[in-house]
Order: structure tokens, then sequence, then C-alpha cells
């Protein structure tokens, strides 16, 4: 089993920028598909990004595409998320999330992910 922790959540005027890490612990994410997904209140779990094992492939909600960018480093077991021109509706828990299996692609339905982080803060204000 693989433990993330995610960090970097806080408080951004709109149209600032934030950068969230997830650091993952025993099992390796080096060979696993990886996601961000958000849940805000009132509303249901929303996928964010995934990006597969390499980096070398990714996929974004249409909501954060051009704005948002998911990375990863192997090396340092750890994803990113680069959000950038933050808007008030991306207020929400930010989690991180591991693939259940090493898929080669990508998959974005959050029934394929195992496993998951504690989550993680965005407030973005007016």
């Amino acid at each position: 089993q693989v433990q993330l922790v995610e960090s970097g959540g806080g408080l951004v005027q709109a149209g600032g920028s934030l950068r969230l890490s997830c650091a993952a612990s025993g099992r390796t994410i080096n060979i696993y598909g990886m996601g961000w997904f958000r849940h805000a209140p009132g509303k249901d779990r929303e996928f964010v990004a995934v990006i597969n094992w390499s980096g070398g492939s990714t996929v974004y909600a249409y909501s954060v595409k051009g704005r948002f960018t998911i990375s990863r480093d192997n090396a340092k077991h750890t994803v990113y998320l680069q959000m950038n021109s933050l808007k008030p509706e991306d207020t929400a828990v930010y989690y991180c999330a591991s693939h259940s299996s090493p898929w080669r692609g990508v998959r974005a339905s959050s029934a394929d992910f195992g496993s998951w982080g504690q989550g993680t803060q965005v407030t973005v204000s007016t």
C-alpha cells in the first residue's frame, strides 16, 4: 500500500498561483499513473488531472485545461499540480491519488484509483 501526503494548499487571490505537491511513501508510485481530484462543498468529487507512469501522457478536466499542469518526479516519488490563473470556483479540497494497477496509459475515473491522500484545502478569494 502507498501512503500519499498532499501539501501546498492555502488561501490565494483570484488570478494567483499555487503548486500542490503529493509525496508518496511505502509502495513505489513510479510505475503507476497518478491523479488529482477535488471536492467542493455541496458538489461531487471532480476529476482534475491525471499523468501516466512516465509523465509522457496527461489528461485534464475541461475546467482546468490551460491553467493547471500536472507533473511528476519519480526520483523524488512526488507528483505536482501547478495551478495558475486561479478562480473562486477552484476552491475545494484537493486530493492526490494513485492508480490501483500499473496500467500503461491514463485513466481518469475515480474508480481506477486505489490509494488516496488526506487532501489539502485550496481557497481562492475574489
